[in-house]
């Protein structure tokens, strides 16, 4: 048993690690103006650093998780962020596009080890009455990334350029690598899980089925949100001032939605609280044509904001009860699926944009959220009828 003291500080660890893997995954979209203005590249081109480098991490999640399964997470943890630090400084200094995109694949394989690995580790060291909360208190780093991150690389990359802004990134990194380091206890070791275990997990019905609606809840949300500082720009006519503001507003209910989340989850269930953020983000989707100027895709951006990193974060909590041994692998394909949703997100987005612009681009956010909601739904059924054999 972890004792509290040495729990509460691996847990704000953790915490920041994740604001720091989120502030890299969403370096792209937020300083995306200037990257393809300096660039001299497309709109859609600059958006595949998105697609391929989720696709990276959606391939790399499981294999990763199964081929460093025995280390020690203390060390597996500070040293993926070490990678993520200096893979994302040579992103910086990379001298065009042609050595971005591959030099930005390899960096962020840091994001497919840290997150599952962190949220494992947590409800690892964690009392089985307080792994819930546990799980996603480290998560609330992510909604913290977009509160802080997306606006300042917004920023940045107007001000002084992207470059700058994925500079950011590998000293955020570097500062999380020594503080894990320095206050997690060595010894954690989630229980290795043998190929019958991975052949259970790929094989169960509704495991799978909750994984994929994370996989279609990201492809629904990332089929705009990739392209949303050139939308904020092109289509609503905001400022470089009002785009940071949007994000910050975003993300301010990111987090707001991700705080309520850590305190009720685990009265309100896991299952639940993913079919209310989830048609939370729905109903932004369907509504965004009635914001034609900044202080309209304000509003519009509430229910969206406040379900974002919540439901991803009620994801996580959702399959570690649901399945405490198989936590491993199914954090690590949970991880997966948030960045193939992405993947498919953004490159279905770039198609659309490419062909008909921006103003089509909610309604194919809209219909992979619609699914995901039918498929949470029905696997929160088979759970609740069933739920010794989940």
């Amino acid at each position: 048993m972890t004792p509290p003291a040495a729990l509460a500080a691996s847990q704000r660890a953790l915490l920041f690690g994740n604001f720091t893997i989120g502030c890299g995954v969403m370096v792209v979209p937020g300083s995306l103006n200037d990257l393809v203005r300096s660039l001299e590249i497309s709109v859609a081109l600059g958006g595949q650093l998105i697609s391929v480098g989720a696709l990276c991490l959606a391939l790399g999640a499981p294999l990763l998780a199964a081929l460093l399964a025995g280390w020690d997470r203390r060390r597996l943890l500070a040293l993926t962020l070490v990678w993520y630090g200096v893979g994302h400084l040579l992103c910086a200094l990379a001298p065009g596009y042609s050595s971005l995109l591959p030099l930005r694949a390899m960096a962020v394989l840091g994001a497919a080890v840290f997150t599952p690995q962190a949220g494992a580790a947590m409800g690892f060291m964690a009392p089985p009455e307080q792994r819930g909360r546990a799980i996603t208190t480290v998560f609330l780093g992510w909604s913290l990334a977009s509160v802080l991150g997306m606006p300042l690389h917004a920023y940045i990359g107007e001000a002084f350029g992207w470059r700058w802004a994925f500079a950011l990134v590998a000293m955020l990194a570097l500062i999380g690598a020594v503080w894990v380091w320095r206050v997690m206890p060595s010894g954690v070791r989630p229980p290795s899980l043998t190929r019958r275990a991975w052949a259970e997990v790929f094989t169960h019905p509704v495991l799978m089925a909750v994984i994929a609606v994370t996989a279609l809840t990201g492809a629904g949300q990332f089929t705009l949100f990739s392209y949303i500082a050139p939308y904020y720009r092109q289509v609503l006519g905001a400022t470089p001032l009002e785009v940071s503001l949007l994000f910050m507003w975003f993300g301010a209910w990111g987090l707001a939605g991700n705080v309520v989340l850590s305190r009720h989850v685990d009265r309100i269930g896991a299952a639940q609280a993913v079919g209310l953020y989830v048609a939370g983000i729905a109903l932004s989707l369907l509504i965004l044509p009635v914001a034609e100027h900044p202080w309209s895709m304000a509003l519009v951006l509430v229910p969206w904001g406040f379900g974002t990193f919540a439901s991803n974060s009620a994801q996580q909590a959702r399959l570690g009860h649901a399945a405490p041994l198989l936590a491993p692998a199914l954090l690590a394909l949970n991880t997966s699926a948030i960045y193939l949703g992405q993947a498919v997100g953004a490159m279905s987005g770039g198609a659309i944009i490419s062909a008909t612009g921006f103003g089509s681009l909610h309604w194919a956010g809209l219909g992979w959220t619609l699914l995901a909601l039918v498929l949470s739904g029905w696997a929160a059924r088979r759970m609740a009828r069933d739920p010794e054999h989940v």
